[in-house]
């Protein structure tokens, strides 16, 4: 057990952050004057004086005495120095907004916050590549639509999203999209004066979803929405045991294109291990049926630090992954959430190994450069495997705008469905005016959902006539 020491609750989750990069799959606690055993380890950091100084500077005293006090007892350095935030590359944005140099911006990363010289450059060059495709459209006066269905086939030993076995939620479905429907035709009524830039359905996983299902849902967005003029229909059909070759002439029949086949690893060990019950040749045969069906813009998730995979069991994945030709690659490093299983019972997965490394994430990006694709979007999350971070590659042309906008949380995006959250961007008014950006959240239980659609209708209406939205 790892004990934190402040006065202060401020610092917490910062201390936490920067203690389990560290100190990983360790269980961190705020201290009480518990009695210490033997193996257990007290940190007590630095605190400084908020008084009269900005929150960003003191949080960034206090996190780089914190960071060099740990990289000094551990005799390691992370990658992403102390930065615990999770859009480094929104920092690069705005300073290439305000006219920052690439050198002066590479030096900041190098010398205030103690990044690796290849995660400066990671987070310039994506900044640079989201810069110069958001500057070809007008995103201010737009907005996107994120669509949410919850249902997977299985729940894997990892995930913590809002997500239910479609096996055990089965009777829900239909009812589930009626709600879904009248919120989405809310939002159609809300939004009828602004263009709709990108559409994304996520989850879950959308082709969980019946063929019937989904020209149902498909439909009734065409009726309700203005899609002609969107630039982009994604639709995530992330497993492959989810993919038939009538869902997917349902989905080029609606004008779907771009779509997701993820197989996270293509190793049949790992797999089974991790809940996936399919096998490494159903991903294969589900990317030749979408190419079979039209589609040229397929992207393919990975993820490094899978339990008991090394750097062999990844180059196999990379290897495999590479004679499919997908337009675009998504590189995960784990982020072990508290929701998911592998941390609920963390006792039963104790002995399985957890491996990421610079090695393992930057023959990754080799595999990705091979294949003509670039970084174009990144973010980090909290507790992720090796301190490392999750980059989206795209062949120039493929790269997916919705996943930068919500990145970069340049665009409102209005988002229906159980656990879906709206992400409302007010554009700086002036040079004085900084912006802001608000949320509205919907309940994660789908049955709740389903129960209580009006309210969450409710919720959007309100907040849009208070801010004078509609």
């Amino acid at each position: 057990m790892i004990y934190i020491k402040l006065k202060d609750a401020l610092f917490y989750d910062d201390a936490v952050v920067l203690v389990r990069s560290f100190y990983p799959r360790m269980d961190v606690k705020p201290y009480r004057d518990e009695q210490l055993e033997k193996e257990d380890l007290l940190i007590e950091p630095f605190e400084p004086e908020t008084q009269g100084r900005t929150k960003r500077d003191f949080h960034d005293d206090f996190k780089e005495h914190l960071y060099n006090k740990l990289k000094e007892q551990t005799g390691q350095e992370l990658p992403w120095g102390y930065m615990t935030g999770v859009r480094p590359s929104k920092i690069v944005y705005t300073e290439l907004e305000e006219g920052r140099t690439e050198t002066e911006i590479i030096e900041e990363f190098l010398t205030k916050y103690q990044t690796s010289k290849v995660k400066a450059e990671l987070a310039l060059n994506v900044a640079k590549k989201e810069k110069s495709l958001l500057n070809q459209i007008d995103y201010k006066n737009g907005y996107s639509l994120y669509i949410g269905i919850p249902f997977c086939p299985t729940i894997c030993l990892y995930c913590s999203f809002s997500s239910y076995s479609l096996q055990t939620y089965a009777k829900y479905v239909d009812d589930y999209l009626d709600a879904l429907m009248k919120e989405m035709a809310y939002v159609a009524a809300s939004m009828k004066n602004r263009r709709l830039d990108t559409i994304y359905f996520g989850g879950g996983t959308p082709t969980t979803l019946s063929a019937e299902q989904l020209d149902r849902l498909l439909s009734r967005l065409e009726s309700l929405f203005d899609v002609e003029h969107s630039i982009e229909l994604t639709v995530e059909a992330g497993r492959p045991d989810s993919i038939t070759l009538d869902k997917l002439q349902v989905l080029r029949n609606h004008h779907v294109d771009r779509i997701s086949i993820n197989p996270q690893t293509m190793n049949q060990e790992t797999l089974d291990l991790i809940g996936r019950r399919h096998s490494v040749e159903q991903i294969i045969d589900a990317f030749h049926l979408a190419r079979e069906s039209g589609f040229d813009n397929i992207n393919m998730d990975i993820i490094l630090g899978l339990p008991g995979e090394d750097m062999e069991a990844v180059h196999h994945t990379l290897e495999e992954i590479k004679t499919l030709h997908p337009e675009s690659l998504t590189v995960h490093s784990l982020a072990i959430k508290r929701a998911a299983a592998l941390n609920i019972w963390r006792e039963k997965y104790n002995d399985l190994q957890i491996e990421n490394s610079a090695k393992i994430v930057e023959m990754a990006a080799d595999y990705a450069s091979s294949m003509s694709q670039e970084p174009y979007y990144m973010y980090r999350q909290k507790n992720m495997a090796g301190n490392f971070e999750n980059v989206g590659y795209s062949l120039p042309g493929k790269e997916c705008i919705y996943n930068i906008l919500i990145m970069e949380e340049k665009q409102t995006i209005i988002a229906c469905g159980a656990g879906a959250s709206s992400k409302i961007v007010f554009q700086p008014r002036d040079e004085q005016d900084a912006g802001r950006i608000e949320r509205i959240e919907n309940v994660k239980d789908v049955r709740s959902y389903i129960d209580r659609v009006d309210e969450m209708i409710e919720r959007k209406r309100s907040f849009f006539e208070e801010n004078h939205m509609i």
